[in-house]
């Protein structure tokens, strides 16, 4: 078992310019023999930054939890459930245009279906086209191949004009 301090990095990629980390294949000693929570990681980073919110969902169990602790008023601080998760990014690329991962680190746990990764993402808000740069925390729980639990720990001060403004856009639902 790995110990707490063991850590999987990753290199970005380019592909039709948008930067994607590289994917290595799943661990063969993985006892539910899918992908491990890592490896998880890995390929929602890609579904994120191809835009493709349909296939992040997928990889969600049926009732996963989804939390923002940080999360400021009008946001919610959980969702549960793959419905209420769709609901939640179904309109995301209208808002957010993500573009790049730049820093991506993923620390091992000794929980071995948790990995607590680092993450700073870059883009640009749909709405007025100002840069978009976030940094995250993220404690993800995997069983079985599915996110379970997911927990995004993201700064709601680093953002909040630009949030506001995606919010208020024509394209808000």
């Amino acid at each position: 078992m790995p110990d707490s301090a063991t850590a999987v990095t990753t290199a970005s990629v380019s592909v039709d310019s948008v930067s994607v980390p590289s994917v290595r294949r799943p661990a063969p000693d993985r006892p539910y023999g899918l992908l491990s929570p890592a490896d998880l990681f890995h390929h929602a980073t890609r579904l994120l930054l191809a835009k493709d919110m349909d296939g992040w969902i997928a990889l969600c169990a049926d009732d996963v939890l989804v939390e923002f602790p940080f999360a400021p008023p009008g946001y919610p601080t959980q969702l549960v459930g793959r419905a209420a998760l769709a609901d939640y990014l179904g309109d995301y690329t209208e808002h957010i245009d993500l573009r790049d991962i730049p820093h991506l680190k993923i620390h091992l746990t000794d929980d071995p279906n948790t990995v607590i990764a680092e993450m700073q993402a870059t883009g640009r808000v749909v709405a007025t086209g100002v840069p978009y740069e976030l940094a995250y925390i993220v404690v993800l729980t995997a069983e079985h191949g599915r996110i379970t639990r997911y927990r995004d720990y993201w700064n709601p001060l680093a953002v909040p004009a630009s949030m506001n403004a995606a919010k208020s856009s024509p394209t808000a639902r």
